[in-house]
């Protein structure tokens, strides 16, 4: 496929996914429910962290989430006492227990009340023209209480060579304009042109598939590769191309039919 007809595909493509009608079924769905910026930023960093398996699975654990915080998450973040997190205790998604969810509420009312809530700590260079060095700065920030080093695991560092997929999927959702009812667009500090797409066994095999990307593993490599890529379809919002390739791995097996 040549480079143009390529860009009107995955043009087309990404107006197919960017729809309303597929949030209900998507880990979105979750921060969708609230309409307050703390509420929604925080129910998104949530459920964005544990989203990876089964997508039922991660909604229902993303409910779970939010009836444990009494479906008030700013709120609890910022009030919680040491009762509050004892209940929280009986609460697993795959790797992620209790005692990450408990620390991640910790390390929250901690970056709200010292680092002027999630925006400001994901924009120490609000000019970057990527988002690995703010994403890092972020993660220094968050990690700064006492804490088990195996929750450590739960947020990605791209300068450690991860691709941080669930973290730029959440990034997609603050930044990225709302006008499709589908991202917040709630953040102002930065712009779609400094995102990512979120690289993960989907979005890399249709890239792949599609002659975007030729490194095997889905790693920080990899996404910049990619992000080379889509940049020069849409240097203002590449991110927008997550829709069409990850649409086109989910709903139409493409990455898979052309790869096996």
């Amino acid at each position: 496929m040549q480079s143009s007809d390529l860009k009107t595909f995955l043009n087309e493509k990404a107006k197919t996914y960017e729809q309303r009608s597929f949030i209900t079924e998507d880990p979105i769905a979750i921060p969708h429910h609230f309409s307050k910026k703390e509420d929604i930023e925080i129910a998104g960093f949530l459920i964005a962290t544990i989203a990876w398996g089964n997508r039922v699975s991660i909604l229902k654990s993303g409910k779970r989430m939010m009836e444990l915080m009494e479906n008030d998450p700013y709120t609890y973040v910022k009030n919680h006492t040491p009762k509050d997190l004892k209940k929280l205790s009986s609460f697993v998604h795959r790797t992620f227990n209790g005692t990450d969810f408990s620390f991640f509420i910790r390390a929250l009312r901690h970056i709200y009340q010292n680092h002027q809530g999630l925006e400001v700590a994901f924009s120490k260079n609000p000019k970057a023209q990527r988002m690995d060095e703010n994403i890092h700065h972020f993660r220094s920030l968050f990690f700064e209480l006492e804490h088990e080093k195996r929750t450590e695991k739960h947020v990605s560092d791209p300068l450690n060579g991860s691709a941080a997929k669930r973290i730029n999927m959440y990034l997609r959702w603050m930044v990225r304009s709302s006008k499709n009812k589908v991202d917040f667009g709630i953040w102002k500090r930065l712009t779609p042109a400094q995102l990512s797409c979120p690289l993960d066994v989907h979005t890399g095999n249709v890239a792949r598939a599609l002659g975007l990307l030729h490194r095997k593993q889905n790693d920080q490599k990899a996404l910049q590769k990619l992000d080379d890529q889509l940049r020069t379809y849409d240097p203002s919002d590449p991110i927008k191309y997550d829709f069409a390739l990850f649409g086109l791995g989910v709903y139409e097996n493409f990455g898979a039919k052309i790869t096996h």
